[in-house]
């Protein structure tokens, strides 16, 4: 990691940052970002959003022995825009992955006519994928499944935003007995207000970690300012069964666009992560994350110090409490 990294920061940049570019790629295009991450066998896999030059999107395989350094894209693997499925039709984007047994579940926004909506396939091999539909309607992104079931039910974090609600864009939780039927819908982190770093419009980061302490999270929030919008991370802990109940979550950013990688590019001012790998250590954290929706990055940090910044950070149900938003009702975002 970074040498020079503020040893006050819980996530350190990797020294040889940006990892992956669109330079890197046989064939021109326009950017590399978004990457959900993972492990098949001994090797960690990426798979990257990939943006054309058409300014539709693909997703591509890219493999690493350390997860690191050495990346070898293979363009033969990955999800292309399926031809005529209206859920695909503008290309898939941002894809989350979740291990189950010996199955991937890949969750991506398929851009469709109607705008951004939540779709999962299914691969062993990230070679060929069985699609199962979309499971949200637009316009809703920013998804990942729980690697377990709750009471026989599949859990789906996601995040709604119906254009002209006037209402914010807050983190949503639903369930399924079958990965089709969604119910039992809520709002699992809302958007604060005024002038918080996560006021107006939060989203998920890369897929619940389960941990000792229950299910750890990273979040994203947009924070418009004079020259622009800024994205920056913060984590929230739920309950190890119960996954509606949030435990801690962060008043405080804990990682934001700082490098030139981070702060110029096609949208500048973005750091934006879809996969984190737990390294064999139980406690080394690899974050890939989009720098400025041009470049694919990595940052470390140490488990145990993020669950330990999250004590100081209890969640209450008590509009008293800084920091704290009380029961959420749709009038009050």
């Amino acid at each position: 990691m970074s040498p020079d990294a503020d040893p006050r920061e819980l996530f350190r940049r990797f020294a040889a940052n940006p990892i992956i570019t669109a330079a890197h790629f046989p064939r021109m295009v326009n950017a590399v970002f978004n990457a959900g991450a993972t492990v098949v066998g001994d090797r960690t896999l990426l798979l990257l959003r990939v943006e054309h030059r058409t300014g539709l999107s693909s997703l591509v395989v890219a493999t690493s022995s350390d997860g690191l350094t050495g990346w070898e894209i293979d363009p033969l693997r990955g999800l292309d825009p399926l031809p005529g499925y209206f859920g695909e039709h503008w290309g898939v984007e941002d894809p989350r992955i979740t291990k189950v047994d010996d199955e991937y579940l890949v969750v991506y926004v398929g851009y469709s006519h109607a705008g951004p909506l939540v779709c999962l396939a299914k691969t062993r091999d990230f070679a060929s994928f069985e699609r199962s539909g979309v499971l949200q309607p637009p316009e809703d992104k920013d998804a990942a499944l729980f690697p377990e079931r709750f009471g026989g039910r599949w859990a789906l974090i996601h995040r709604p935003s119906p254009s002209g609600a006037g209402f914010g864009a807050h983190v949503w939780i639903s369930f399924s007995p079958d990965l089709r039927h969604w119910g039992d819908s809520q709002v699992l982190l809302a958007a604060r207000r005024g002038g918080w770093w996560d006021a107006n419009k939060v989203g998920l980061g890369p897929p619940p970690l389960l941990t000792r302490d229950g299910w750890l999270l990273c979040y994203h929030a947009v924070r418009v300012t004079a020259s622009g919008s800024l994205y920056r991370l913060g984590l929230a802990l739920l309950d190890r069964d119960d996954p509606t109940k949030v435990l801690a979550r962060g008043n405080e950013w804990v990682f934001g666009p700082q490098e030139p990688y981070e702060r110029h590019g096609d949208v500048s001012g973005v750091v934006f992560p879809c996969g984190w790998v737990l390294r064999d250590d139980g406690d080394t954290l690899h974050l890939y994350y989009g720098g400025a929706d041009s470049v694919v990055c990595i940052a470390e940090a140490s488990l145990a110090n993020l669950l330990s910044h999250l004590e100081g950070h209890p969640f209450a149900e008590d509009t008293g409490k800084p920091g704290n938003l009380g029961p959420f009702t749709p009038g009050d975002a």
